[in-house]
């Protein structure tokens, strides 16, 4: 196996080579445009994306590459443990969306807000806009702007304001901070960036932010954090979800209001008191 990394602001990873049909042409592009490609899609066809889509990566993210196969890598994901696989998430991806590995630098970064523009210059032109989550290696620092390691030997300057540091202190507000910029999105199949989140990508990339190796699926999430009993829940807790005798399938930020979550396919992220379905499927609680 190789180390190599993301180097298209998202990629989306599939089960196959020939999961993805006519109408994912635009995320599976060697320039992937996952905004045009979400908006493209209705209900139906969002559905149609179960089975298909597994997870994504952000710009920048280690990819390890088991084989090749007619364009498309066979890799998994280190930074999005699963129990599918030991050392990380399994899937595929195309190959051109993959570059070498960015080279060592100083304390990692993290884009806070939904999208951010990355600048061949401080202040100037965009190269091209990356999603919230999106971890990179800073280097230097000036005049409101740190430049950034990106794949295959590169850099790229990104506004200072934009940026979290990784390595700062998280709160239960910082976490439901960062999950309400994306009220309203549609829930996207398989999503961990601001074009699109699934209930356990918007707890795994609120994470990544805040410094956090969270699991990608949200079993694998309760299997990994500390339960509590559901009385105890404050703000900024997990609930999680599961039918009797299946494993969790849903999950979602403990919120003043109810839960702030990504509610599933055809619905948006929302921060609401729990329906009586969901307080009957309710099966633990976790704090990070």
């Amino acid at each position: 196996m190789k180390l190599v990394a993301a180097k298209v602001p998202v990629s989306t990873v599939w089960t196959s080579p020939d999961a993805p049909r006519d109408i994912d042409a635009p995320a599976t592009a060697a320039r992937p445009d996952v905004a045009a490609w979400a908006k493209s899609m209705d209900t139906e066809i969002r559905l149609g994306l179960h089975g298909r889509t597994l997870t994504q990566l952000l710009f920048a993210e280690p990819v390890l590459v088991r084989s090749e196969r007619d364009g498309w890598s066979e890799i998994v994901a280190p930074w999005q443990p699963s129990s599918q696989d030991e050392l990380g998430y399994p899937g595929w991806v195309p190959s051109s969306h993959l570059g070498e590995l960015p080279g060592s630098a100083s304390a990692p970064v993290a884009i806070a807000v939904p999208t951010a523009s990355l600048t061949a210059e401080p202040g100037g032109a965009a190269l091209t806009e990356l999603s919230f989550g999106t971890v990179l290696a800073s280097i230097e620092h000036a005049d409101g702007y740190t430049r950034v390691a990106t794949p295959d030997d590169g850099s790229g300057w990104l506004a200072d304001d934009v940026l979290r540091s990784v390595e700062d202190p998280a709160t239960p507000e910082d976490r439901l901070r960062l999950g309400s910029m994306f009220l309203g999105l549609e829930y996207l199949w398989g999503g961990t960036s601001a074009y699109g989140l699934d209930c356990s990508g918007l707890i795994h990339t609120v994470g990544r932010v805040l410094g956090l190796r969270t699991p990608r699926d949200a079993h694998d999430q309760a299997a990994a954090m500390e339960d509590i009993p559901v009385d105890e829940a404050r703000p900024g807790d997990l609930y999680f979800f599961g039918r009797p005798g299946q494993q969790v399938h849903h999950v979602g930020f403990v919120s003043a209001e109810g839960m702030l979550h990504a509610s599933e396919t055809g619905k948006k992220l929302e921060n609401a008191p729990l329906t009586d379905d969901r307080r009957a499927t309710l099966v633990t609680a976790a704090r990070f």
